[in-house]
């Protein structure tokens, strides 16, 4: 079978970081890409984006910009979450390729270098990875995040299970993603959509070096709700499954009641036509919600509010803009 083979005109590679109160990592996180990408050989730009941080994480990045060229940092107006900020960089990275990066240092950096090669031999315009063990959490984080992922694959077909942001993406995957108009983005799920060929890579996931995690249980439940949401509409199908079930039991009840209905028992099967009642009522609301839940998302992407506002760059042309 003959491969084609693409020549990387363009070697630069972006290093797209989302940030938020990420004071404490981000001298170790530009001292850590440095020594990795220097001792690869790799040209790198490091494109840190603070998403609307309380802490001193914006001065961090200015520091590091100051120090070295190579650092570039982006500031948003206010919290705007972890997809506007990696769209952010997307959008502003330079190089032929680019790769999501965590300040946490929990994706190991010489798997950049590992994803860099893979991807200077141009059989591939993507080059994803997939964890080997999820690390230490919780049993009720590792809990939701398995019946998200199993719901996801069940609704859509798309299975993320172990997968993460931590992707190297050509520029062509890049654009392509840049002509999805969407404003409630899943980031994890669209690389994927849009295609192009793919080699995994897998890896070991690290130990946070400082600082906790931002994702709260009611962020959690946002999130899993919303990128549901953006690629399946089977829940909008839930009403339709479950009322010609309610039918059948209504039709069966109904010809028992009949058949009882001179017996001294017809009193426990009016109770149960009762709860049969109750039962298709409560499954008409959870249906009215669902479909509430789907025209709110309309409702959202119809107002065409950017997905980020950038407040503030270190480069030194006014970066301020919105996408």
């Amino acid at each position: 079978m003959n491969v084609l083979i693409m020549e990387r005109v363009n070697k630069l590679l972006s290093i797209i970081v989302p940030a938020m109160n990420e004071e404490e990592n981000i001298g170790a996180l530009t001292s850590a890409v440095r020594a990795e990408m220097e001792k690869a050989g790799i040209p790198y730009e490091l494109i840190i984006v603070d998403d609307g941080s309380r802490d001193g994480t914006w001065d961090c990045i200015c520091r590091a910009a100051e120090e070295d060229a190579r650092v570039r940092g982006i500031s948003f107006s206010r919290n705007f979450g972890k997809e506007g900020a990696m769209f952010a960089g997307l959008d502003r990275a330079r190089g032929g390729c680019a790769v999501i990066f965590d300040a946490d240092l929990q994706f190991p950096p010489p798997v950049i270098s590992e994803m860099y090669r893979i991807w200077l031999k141009g059989e591939c315009d993507v080059v994803d990875s997939r964890k080997n063990s999820r690390g230490k959490e919780s049993f009720v984080y590792k809990a939701f995040t398995g019946a998200f992922y199993g719901l996801l694959k069940l609704m859509s077909g798309i299975d993320l299970n172990n997968a993460s942001d931590f992707k190297l993406m050509d520029r062509r995957v890049i654009d392509a993603l840049d002509t999805l108009g969407e404003r409630q983005t899943f980031f994890r799920a669209m690389s994927g959509w849009v295609g192009f060929k793919t080699e995994t890579v897998r890896f070991d996931v690290a130990e946070r070096r400082a600082g906790s995690s931002k994702w709260s249980p009611k962020k959690l439940v946002k999130f899993a709700l919303g990128s549901i949401s953006s690629f399946t509409s089977a829940p909008l199908q839930f009403a339709t499954f479950l009322g010609g079930f309610f039918l059948f039991a209504a039709v069966v009840l109904a010809v028992v009641t009949l058949a009882c209905s001179f017996k001294a028992y017809s009193t426990e099967l009016f109770c149960w036509s009762l709860t049969v009642m109750l039962a298709i009522g409560g499954t008409v609301l959870i249906a009215l919600g669902i479909l509430g839940f789907y025209l709110s998302r309309v409702y959202d992407e119809i107002k065409g509010r950017p997905r980020y506002i950038v407040a503030k760059t270190t480069d030194s042309d006014d970066g301020a803009g919105r996408r």
